[in-house]
């Protein structure tokens, strides 16, 4: 049997047990490890399974994952994201929609320094879902903006799908942020006109909120301090070579650190803040020695260039080659989680795109928007579910309804940024 035979097979056996509900990271493995042994010897592929975890785990720039996911756990303890939220409350007061915009608005910052989109919503629905309601806000409306909302940390820097993306595919980091500054705040932007527009064709959905004076909204800024005070100091000495984005990481994690500490945070919060990142690091570090050893039987079983060939034959220009890979992520997105599905389709479908002279810059902005898009949509939009299980008692119907004016935002903001690839390559020039 042919090693391109042994690679189909391999991705057949991939998405067979991902079906079957085995773990991702475990999938992986195991087709990595099954398929190298196929294409090359048992010998190679044990000695890989003793190598690939010490080559991941050592990686220095991956050190950067569990820094980011700890400034995020930091700010959700500490009292930033409370503080966020009233902040962006008195901003919008008196705005018809006002609290679903400043949700919206919250999550955007809050994603600027958390960097996940999961820990993003769990969090802004934790503060922000309890004030909607009591102003009687619609439960889909108020949810869907929240699930909306938290896809934001997946595009605005620091993201760790961002960062994921660079490491795998030998991209700059720097390079990636910078990328998705404007989309990720395009994206903001829509999400807060999407609101405006459903508030214009359905009034009923909410009532306006309390007006503040001119003073009060000044005076409300102060909670929006630290957030761009650590989101400034990471993304400015990034970009004037200050320090490396790993070394950002660390700075960002340190200057959350002594926020919380300064507000009272101490030792029993601060080992479960530990403890946290811990855990959510070891599932993120577990899905990349996975992918790593996926990567190498997938290089080794030349499937990726059977596909080029494949593509090439049958004379695809480059924007339809695009069209096709973003339309499988839209489609893989209704059934995985984010970070899995870059892990497993990153390897398969970059050498595709270096074949075809596709900017990855580019293209890795458009795939972490279409994998941004699978965080709404059903069946499994993982948003969603965070949401659900933090707010038990709205139907998932709901929450799917009230995020679909959003899914439509996303499709639009997708569009834009094909039609115009400047909008992710402006500060690259």
């Amino acid at each position: 049997m042919g090693s391109e035979a042994i690679g189909a097979i391999g991705l057949g056996l991939l998405l067979v047990l991902m079906i079957l509900r085995v773990p991702v990271a475990l999938t992986m493995l195991i087709v990595g490890v099954v398929g190298f042994a196929q294409v090359i010897s048992w010998d190679a592929a044990v000695a890989q399974l003793k190598t690939v975890p010490v080559e991941v785990l050592s990686n220095y720039s991956f050190s950067a994952v569990p820094m980011f996911i700890l400034m995020g756990v930091l700010a959700a303890h500490s009292g930033m994201a409370g503080k966020l939220f009233d902040s962006t409350r008195v901003i919008c007061g008196g705005w018809k929609g006002g609290l679903a915009i400043a949700a919206v608005g919250s999550c955007g910052i809050f994603s600027a320094i958390s960097g996940s989109s999961l820990a993003t919503a769990s969090t802004m629905t934790r503060v922000a879902l309890p004030e909607m309601e009591r102003y009687g806000y619609n439960r889909g409306l108020a949810t869907g903006a929240l699930a909306a909302g938290g896809t934001l940390g997946i595009m605005i820097p620091p993201s760790i799908a961002l960062l994921i993306y660079a490491i795998l595919t030998e991209q700059s980091v720097g390079d990636m942020f910078m990328a998705g500054l404007i989309p990720g705040l395009l994206g903001l932007v829509m999400y807060s006109l999407t609101i405006t527009v459903v508030m214009y064709l359905r009034p009923s959905l909410a009532v306006a909120g309390e007006p503040t004076a001119w003073k009060e909204k000044l005076l409300s800024l102060t909670g929006l301090v630290p957030f761009f005070g650590v989101f400034l100091v990471m993304i400015l000495g990034i970009y004037f070579g200050a320090f490396t984005p790993t070394e950002g990481a660390s700075v960002g994690a340190f200057a959350t650190l002594l926020y919380a500490l300064v507000k009272g945070m101490r030792g029993a919060q601060l080992w479960h803040s530990v403890q946290e990142t811990l855990a959510l690091s070891a599932v993120v570090f577990f899905m990349l020695v996975g992918a790593e050893t996926l990567g190498y039987f997938i290089s080794v079983s030349r499937i990726s260039f059977s596909i080029t060939d494949l593509l090439y034959g049958m004379d695809l220009t480059p924007i339809v080659v695009v069209l096709c890979i973003l339309a499988l992520y839209f489609v893989l997105g209704m059934f995985m989680d984010s970070i899995a599905m870059l892990v497993i389709t990153v390897p398969v479908v970059y050498p595709i795109i270096q074949a075809m002279g596709i900017d990855p810059v580019w293209f890795g902005i458009l795939t972490v928007l279409t994998v941004e898009l699978g965080l709404m949509t059903p069946p499994v939009g993982m948003n969603v579910f965070v949401i659900k299980a933090m707010a038990p008692h709205v139907g998932l119907g709901e929450i799917f309804k009230g995020v679909a004016p959003f899914v439509v935002s996303d499709l639009i903001r997708l569009a834009l940024l094909i039609a115009f690839p400047i909008l992710s390559t402006l500060f690259l020039l």
